[in-house]
C-alpha cells in the first residue's frame, strides 16, 4: 500500500537550516516513462549546502544557485538530496511492470536532452526537481540503474552515488587522464576525493591524495600512493618531488581553488623537460575561495590546460553503475543520519572533524531501525 501522503524534509528558501522543515506532503505519481521508489538511503553533497545557500554565483556579487540552462529551477518549496537509493513500488506508463521490487540507484541528473556524450546545461534531481530527503519519488526509469549486489547495503549504495561519482569520473575523463599518470587529488577524504582516487587506480592512473595526516593511512589503503600534508604547504614542490620521484604531477583533480591553484599549478611545471603531455587542471569545486589570482603568462607559456567540471554524461554513468555492479568501486560511508534530523546532519556535516572521511547517508525515518541504525551518528 502506498499512501497518499509522506514525511519530506522540505526547502522553503534561500538562507540557513531553519529553511529546511520536515513535513507531511502529497506521495508524487509516477508520469509516463517514470518509476516510483521508496527511498531507504540519500547521500548528502555539498552541494545542498551551496544550493540552499545561494552559494552558486556565475557573476562577483550574486548570491543564486545556478542556472546553466537560462533561468532558475531551484524553485521553493523543494526536496533536497541528489543521490538516492531505493527500491520500485510503482511504475507510471509505458515502464514494465516487472521492475516492481527493484532495488536501485539514481544517475542524478536532469539531462536537457538524449544526448549521451555531453551535459552542457547540469541540473540535478533534488534542485531542478524533488529528490531523495523524502519517503517517496518519482524518477526516469531509465535513470534508476537496478544494483542488485547484496553485498551492498541500501546505505552503502546511496554513499556510491553520481553527485561525487559521476564529477570524479567527468573530472578525469575532461582531462584525458590514462594509465600511468601521477595525478594529485585535492579534497581526498570528500566523497568526490575518494572517489577519485578509486577511479584514477581502476584506469591505471596513480593518484597522490592532498590531506590531513590523520586521514593518511585511511587513504593509503584506499589507493593512494603517498599523502601530501594539506596543513604545510610550505615548500609543496619539494615535498612533490620527494613523493614523484623528482616529477611534476601529470594533471591535478583540484576541489579546493583559491590560492591553492597557483601552487598547484607549480607542483605540474617545475620540470617541463621531464613531461610527456600538456598540464592539466581539472576543477569542480572552490573549498578554499572562490577567487584565484594566477598569471596568465604561466597559462599559455606552460600550455596549462584548465577543465570546468559539473556533473557529467549518460555514458559515464553508465560505466560507473557497471563498475558499481562488478564490484570495483567500493562505498566509502562515514555514517547516517535520520530524515527528520536533517538539520542535525547539515551542521555536523559543515563542521565534520578529524574522523570524517566518506558520505554521509540520509535516511527516513520508517527505514531507520533496517537501513540507518547500523551507521548512525545520531546522539539520541
Amino acid at each position: 500500500m502506498i499512501p497518499t501522503t509522506m514525511k519530506a524534509m522540505v526547502l522553503t528558501g534561500h538562507g540557513g537550516v531553519d529553511k529546511l522543515e520536515y513535513q507531511e506532503v502529497a506521495t508524487p505519481q509516477p508520469a509516463p516513462g517514470e518509476v516510483l521508489v521508496q527511498v531507504t538511503a540519500t547521500a548528502k553533497n555539498n552541494t545542498d549546502r551551496k544550493a540552499r545557500e545561494g552559494l552558486y554565483p556565475t557573476k562577483k556579487g550574486e548570491m543564486t544557485s545556478f542556472q546553466m540552462g537560462g533561468k532558475p529551477t531551484l524553485l521553493f518549496p523543494r526536496i533536497q538530496g541528489a543521490d538516492i537509493a531505493g527500491r520500485v513500488v510503482a511504475v507510471g506508463e509505458g515502464v514494465d511492470e516487472s521492475r516492481i521490487g527493484e532495488r536501485g540507484l539514481l544517475d542524478f541528473n536532469i539531462y536537457a536532452d538524449d544526448r549521451r556524450d555531453i551535459n552542457l546545461t547540469p541540473d540535478y534531481y533534488g534542485h531542478g526537481a524533488d529528490g531523495g530527503f523524502a519517503e517517496y519519488v518519482a524518477l526516469p526509469s531509465d535513470q534508476f540503474h537496478h544494483i542488485p549486489n547484496p553485498e551492498l547495503s541500501d546505505a552503502e549504495l546511496a554513499s556510491m552515488g553520481m553527485c561525487s561519482y559521476q564529477t570524479a569520473y567527468h573530472m578525469v575523463t575532461s582531462a584525458s587522464i590514462r594509465a600511468g599518470e601521477h595525478v594529485l587529488v585535492t579534497g581526498a577524504s570528500g566523497g568526490v576525493g575518494t572517489a577519485l582516487i578509486q577511479l584514477c587506480r581502476i584506469i591505471g592512473a596513480i593518484p597522490y591524495a592532498l590531506s590531513k595526516q590523520d586521514k593518511a593511512e585511511a587513504l593509503l589503503e584506499m589507493g593512494a600512493e603517498a599523502v601530501l600534508d594539506r596543513s604545510d604547504m610550505g615548500n609543496f614542490v619539494e615535498r612533490v618531488k620527494a613523493a614523484t620521484g623528482g616529477k611534476p604531477f601529470d594533471a591535478v583533480m583540484d576541489l579546493v581553488g583559491g590560492e591553492m591553484t597557483d601552487v598547484f599549478i607549480d607542483a605540474m611545471i617545475f620540470d617541463m623537460n621531464a613531461r610527456a603531455t600538456y598540464p592539466r587542471l581539472s576543477i569542480a569545486g572552490a573549498s578554499g575561495g572562490n577567487i584565484s589570482e594566477i598569471l596568465w603568462t604561466r597559462i599559455y607559456l606552460y600550455q596549462v590546460q584548465i577543465f570546468g567540471v559539473s556533473h557529467g554524461t549518460r555514458e559515464e554513468a553508465g560505466q560507473l553503475m557497471a563498475w558499481i555492479r562488478g564490484g570495483q568501486l567500493k562505498p566509502v560511508l562515514h555514517g547516517a543520519f535520520r530524515l527528520s534530523n536533517l538539520r542535525h546532519a547539515e551542521n555536523y556535516f559543515v563542521n565534520r572533524g578529524s574522523n570524517y572521511l566518506g558520505k554521509i547517508v540520509i535516511v527516513p525515518d520508517a527505514q531507520w531501525g533496517e537501513h540507518g541504525q547500523p551507521w548512525s551518528l545520531e546522539t539520541l
